[in-house]
């Protein structure tokens, strides 16, 4: 067993991604169960939603899970910006006859200044805690390893796979521009290289002291083999859960993803506020022709991408959710999550011992 899984406390090197807003504890449990690490996505969820998350899924298994959480710069007020855009949005929601937010909001606080999210995380000491979008402060780190958490965190590039390392986390997610949801980019204004997740794997495999675990793209046991055959020590998979009956994916998300709809992915800011891909949709549609300079940040945008996904489905049209999918979409299979590891494991090995 490599030293990553070992460290995990898992037998598999089949990591769930932490779908906010899809991944659930009955998800979650049953992809530990069956071997892999299971994960929860929290960023979206208050301190005491978080904490009953995490409690429903320890009495669903016995092995350990990932929580995950979001460190953004928290979004600064720009009434100008936001005020257009709304304005931008209004015949959309015309269309629906609805009206647009009268003003954007915070929906949910970066983990940088959640100070009752920490001391949640520190009483319930959850087996591994990741990040994404950037890092928290040393002093929290600090004080979630003391706590005997292991620690996670994703990257885009090696700039800022090398910041993970340098704050003594202990591994990586290689995140790849094929990657289904968020980019994971530390600096959301930066210049993005949109490194593949083989590349970008093979890069951080060869610059970094701390194991490497792949994602994007990655959806079966070959996939998984070639990322490890590069040197990663565990792929994680999330689009490939999607379709599991345990996740929480509306009825809508699951026939496209099902459906030839899954051939087409594009990065869109336009929903949240920052890069993310998605299933092309009719909101992917209308932000094709969008400036990036006229989208306010994240999460404020997220307020009016949510509000107005709610009045189309009102009105029985589903084009303008948010179907975070990644690029290897169409290989999705609507199997229970601890049949689909399993799955994933024997291709995983029949993958193996063809390359032996």
């Amino acid at each position: 067993m490599n030293r990553l899984l070992e460290r995990l406390g898992v037998s598999l090197p089949i990591i769930q991604a932490p779908m906010a807003g899809t991944a659930t504890p009955a998800l979650a449990a049953a992809v530990s169960n069956a071997g892999g690490l299971g994960s929860l996505g929290l960023a979206t969820v208050g301190p005491e939603q978080a904490r009953e998350m995490i409690a429903a899924t320890r009495a669903a298994t016995a092995r350990p899970f990932q929580v995950n959480f979001f460190c953004h710069q928290p979004a600064a007020a720009d009434t100008v910006r936001e005020a257009a855009w709304l304005e931008r949005l209004a015949p959309l929601f015309a269309r629906f006859n609805a009206q647009p937010p009268a003003r954007l909001r915070e929906l949910f606080r970066s983990f940088l200044v959640d100070d009752e999210m920490f001391a949640m995380l520190l009483a319930e000491r959850p087996p591994i805690v990741s990040f994404h979008f950037g890092l928290p402060s040393a002093d929290r780190i600090a004080a979630l390893r003391q706590a005997g958490i292991v620690l996670i965190a994703s990257a885009t590039n090696l700039a800022d796979a090398q910041k993970v390392a340098a704050a003594g986390l202990d591994a990586v997610v290689a995140q790849g521009y094929e990657a289904g949801g968020h980019r994971g980019a530390f600096d959301v204004e930066a210049p993005d290289d949109q490194l593949g997740t083989l590349a970008l794997t093979r890069v951080l495999v060869r610059a970094l002291p701390i194991p490497v675990i792949a994602a994007g793209g990655i959806m079966d046991g070959a996939g998984i083999a070639a990322a490890l055959a590069l040197g990663a020590s565990a792929a994680q998979l999330g689009t490939a859960f999607v379709a599991c009956p345990e996740s929480s994916a509306d009825a809508a998300f699951r026939a496209a993803l099902l459906s030839p709809a899954a051939h087409h992915t594009v990065m869109v800011a336009a929903i949240s506020g920052r890069p993310a891909r998605c299933l092309a949709n009719r909101f992917t549609a209308f932000a094709a022709d969008v400036p990036r300079s006229a989208i306010p940040p994240y999460p404020n945008t997220y307020d009016a991408g949510k509000a107005l996904n709610a009045a189309a489905k009102a009105a029985g049209e589903h084009g303008f959710g948010a179907q975070w999918a990644g690029q290897a979409a169409p290989l999705a299979r609507a199997l229970p999550a601890a049949e689909l590891v399993a799955v994933l494991r024997d291709e995983l090995r029949a993958a193996q011992a063809l390359a032996e």
